[in-house]
């Protein structure tokens, strides 16, 4: 979620769009954005699981 903006997952299935107008519903004031994360499920994970943990440089 941003200022302006609220990023969703979204799978390929047929209730991806009804997800994202209830989310919308929600945030009327921010633009809702649907990312294709169907590859990332195969490793078992998504965006939060992706951004958890940054290695120390």
């Amino acid at each position: 979620m941003g200022n302006k903006v609220v990023l969703v997952p979204i799978f390929g299935h047929e209730n991806d769009m009804k997800a994202m107008e209830i989310i919308q519903e929600q945030f009327p004031g921010r633009r809702v954005v649907g990312i294709n994360c169907s590859g990332l499920i195969y490793g078992l994970g998504t965006l939060h699981c992706i951004s958890q943990q940054q290695p120390a440089l």
